[in-house]
């Protein structure tokens, strides 16, 4: 699922192509709202909450969607728009201005509210990471309150919003956290130094194409933990391991390595791991991505 970063960038990048601008054409194939037209309304601005896109328009009305886990919105130039979009089976929505057209493919969600009314969507989220309500210390007590191993409390997004699985297994590996430890029993400091550290790396990963936690931007070299079960460390050469973490089926993957993180986590069957992509048969990681 895309991080709160992608999700600012994809809405960044929406609201320069249509902001100001009227709309020419509107196709919302989602059920509830697929009788809806657009047109002859000005997208008054675009923006992310947390994972969320809230696309206001004049006359009050919100278009809001999710990616979830495949999900994008992808920018084409109108004129010479390819006739081929409106045939894809992927297409959910697509919204068009005079010099550029915003096509939502694979959608995880779409809906159409009163703006006045985004609050019924989006009110239960914790600070926005990315947002002008961000609030560390708030962000904080709700960590600390909310009962949950450190690495479930962090991917909550009733208590800070924003972050997902990758920010959060970086977090936690360069803050030398075990993401099972209960928040509680970390301590208010402990648990501030490490929201601060989600908070500024997701701010910086805003700001480039590729998400990158070590400082380097070449391919296979952006992570320390995420993605790389059955790798060496970068750090102590241990083999990097992926567990899940939370409630039954809510469970999330959660990369760490034992050597810097406190060792196994209570999740993890200490079975062999090798790295994503190999295939040795029968010695083939039960993981799959």
């Amino acid at each position: 699922m895309p991080e709160g970063d992608t999700v600012w960038r994809t809405a960044h990048r929406l609201d320069q192509a249509l902001a100001g601008r009227e709309v020419v054409e509107s196709d919302l194939r989602w059920p509830e709202i697929s009788t809806a037209d657009l047109t002859g309304r000005t997208t008054l601005e675009v923006v992310s909450r947390g994972k969320h896109v809230l696309h206001r328009l004049e006359g009050g009305l919100t278009l809001h969607s999710h990616l979830r886990m495949e999900g994008q919105w992808r920018i084409e130039a109108t004129p010479g728009f390819p006739a081929r979009w409106r045939r894809n089976p992927q297409l959910r929505a697509l919204v068009a201005a005079a010099d550029w057209t915003a096509l939502g493919l694979r959608l995880g969600m779409l809906d159409l509210v009163p703006t006045a009314r985004e609050h019924e969507l989006v009110g239960h989220l914790g600070p926005d990471v990315l947002g002008p309500d961000w609030d560390l210390a708030r962000a904080v007590d709700n960590v600390l309150a909310s009962g949950m191993p450190i690495g479930q409390a962090l991917l909550d997004q009733r208590n800070l919003a924003g972050v997902g699985t990758m920010w959060c297994a970086e977090t936690l590996f360069l803050e030398r956290i075990p993401p099972w430890t209960p928040a509680d029993e970390l301590g208010r400091d402990t648990v501030e130094r490490i929201v601060a550290r989600a908070h500024r790396l997701i701010d910086n990963g805003r700001r480039h194409a590729v998400q990158s936690s070590t400082g380097s931007l070449r391919n296979g070299e952006t992570h320390y933990v995420h993605a790389r079960s059955g790798r060496p460390c970068r750090r102590c050469g241990t083999t990097v391991r992926v567990a899940m973490i939370g409630e039954p089926t809510k469970e999330r993957t959660m990369f760490y390595c034992p050597g810097c993180q406190g060792g196994l986590g209570p999740t993890d069957d200490g079975r062999r791991q090798v790295p994503m992509g190999s295939d040795r048969g029968a010695a083939r990681s039960r993981w799959s991505y």
